[in-house]
């Protein structure tokens, strides 16, 4: 990985936790970098971006004020995802993770390449969002 791929990630990083860029931007970025997925794990506070090659950084993330949830809400998790979606008033990423967090969700895996997110319970139960037509 070089310098600028290292770069971008922690960019890209901080402007989702400062709500500085949306999710589509934030694939964008990431994807004209060269990454080919990232792994956010709210038990570890971590980040992790992987380049086609199997090179990945590891970033530290802001950590979840409670634990994950036992059981999994696909309904609230749906739910959250669908504010994300909308930039409904008020939306924000530290908000999306704390409602991800409640509904059971351990973390995440964004596909760029299979244009899909993969939402983990700590069950291992799922559930795949595939990225809105635009």
């Amino acid at each position: 990985m070089n310098e600028q791929q290292t770069a971008t990630a922690r960019t890209c990083l901080e402007a989702a936790e400062g709500n500085i860029m949306a999710f589509p931007e934030i694939v964008g970025t990431l994807r004209e970098a060269g990454f080919e997925s990232y792994a956010i794990d709210f038990r570890r506070a971590t980040a992790t971006y992987y380049l086609p090659d199997g090179d990945s950084i590891e970033l530290p993330t802001h950590r979840a004020g409670a634990p994950v949830a036992a059981a999994f809400d696909t309904a609230r998790m749906q739910a959250a995802i669908r504010e994300a979606q909308q930039q409904v008033p008020g939306y924000t990423y530290r908000g999306f993770c704390e409602k991800a967090v409640s509904a059971g969700c351990a973390g995440y895996i964004v596909s760029l390449t299979g244009r899909r997110a993969l939402y983990v319970a700590r069950t291992a139960e799922t559930h795949v969002e595939h990225f809105p037509n635009q």
